[in-house]
Parts: structure tokens; sequence; C-alpha cells
């Protein structure tokens, strides 16, 4: 197997020599390129064709960011991977947002780096443990903030389905052929929808369906 093709970005030399030193020592990587900014990256990642390009985010002139969203541009087969101090989650979603697919914290030991660089040259996403935790615990709150209460709660599966049906104008031979139902079961089914929402008949059903968002198609 070809060794995994590594370009670090740092701005700090003695950063940049510690990661050379830990990939050296480890089988499976070459390091073929180094850059102290973002220019600089851009112009090493496109000389080289690396697989993976190990970036920090806050470096002078052009920024790990802006430089991540060139290098992509530039050569959209490089997987970058941000290793860096910022532990914000402002800078973890602006890192995925200009295609980052990790986000590691400087300090990592080496066992954890090395899991990030094959994850992310594989086409895995990776973050440190406590960025992931928090990245999946933002998420989790955005859905559950986001996930409508589902309409009429007090109707059965089946019965929405058919009430769904009805407020789309569907009539009950129509709804029944759709449903593989008979027209009595139908008719049954629209009877106790009717009771269970409190109105007269077909039309009030289907104002207060649509009202709900039902019977869109």
């Amino acid at each position: 197997m070809d060794p995994i093709r590594v370009v670090l970005v740092d701005d700090h030399p003695v950063v940049r020599r510690g990661l050379r030193s830990l990939l050296e020592s480890l089988p499976g990587y070459t390091v073929v390129g180094e850059a102290a900014d973002g220019i600089s990256a851009v112009r090493e990642v496109q000389l080289t064709r690396p697989d993976v390009v190990l970036m920090d985010i806050r470096m002078p002139g052009l920024d790990g960011l802006e430089a991540t969203r060139a290098v992509l541009s530039a050569v959209p087969a490089t997987t970058v991977l941000m290793v860096t101090m910022l532990d914000e989650d402002d800078a973890v979603f602006a890192a995925m947002r200009v295609g980052a697919r990790g986000y590691l914290l400087k300090g990592a030991d080496q066992q954890e780096i090395d899991r990030a660089i094959r994850a992310v040259a594989a086409g895995e996403v990776i973050f440190s443990p406590g960025v992931a935790q928090r990245v999946i615990s933002h998420f989790s709150s955005a859905d559950a903030a986001a996930a409508p209460s589902e309409a009429f709660p007090e109707l059965t599966p089946r019965e929405r389905e058919v009430l769904d049906l009805v407020a789309a104008g569907l009539r009950n031979a129509m709804i029944a052929e759709r449903l593989f139902l008979s027209q009595k079961t139908v008719a049954n089914h629209l009877s106790s929808i009717f009771a269970k929402l409190s109105v007269d008949g077909r039309h009030q059903a289907i104002i207060r369906a649509r009202d709900e968002g039902l019977g869109r198609p």
C-alpha cells in the first residue's frame, strides 16, 4: 500500500517539526511539504498533490479556513484535517462549512493523530473526542428543536393517512384504491376521524387537516 502523502501547514516551525517527527516515526506516511501560511499552503498543495493536509486555523495573511477553501477548490482530491488550538464551536462549524474532513486539537497524542489522518484519508469525518461530543449535542438539540409535533396525535397512523388523502382532495373510492382498502373500511375510518376531531363532516375535516399541513403533495 502506498504511503499517505501529507503536507503540514502551521505558522509555528516547532509545531511543524513536531508533526513531521511524529509522522516519520510511524509507518505509512510521507511528509511531502510544509507551509507557514495560507497562501504558501495553497501553492504547496498544488505542487505536491498530497492525500492529506494538516491545517492550522490561525495564521498570518490567509487563515486556515480560507486556505482550506482554496486548497479544496484547486485540488479537490486532497483532504484537509484541521489541527488547531481553537476549541470553539464556531471554529469547528466554520471548518466543516469550508470542507474540512476532521478537526483535531493540538495536544492530541500520537495514536489519536495517526487514527485521525488515516480516517480522513479513507474518506471518513473525524473530530477530537470532546469536539465530537459537542457536535453531536449541537445537532441533536437542533433536530429536537426543528422536529414538528405530529398533527392529530389522537388519530391512528391509518386514520391520519386517510385524512391526509381526504385533505388532498381524493374521494373514498380513490382512497380505497390507493390504500388497498374497501370503500366501507375507508368510510369507517372517516366516521372515526370526524368523531375524534369533533367535526361535522368532510368539509370541516379538510379545513382542519390543511391547517395542520396535511394534504400537500
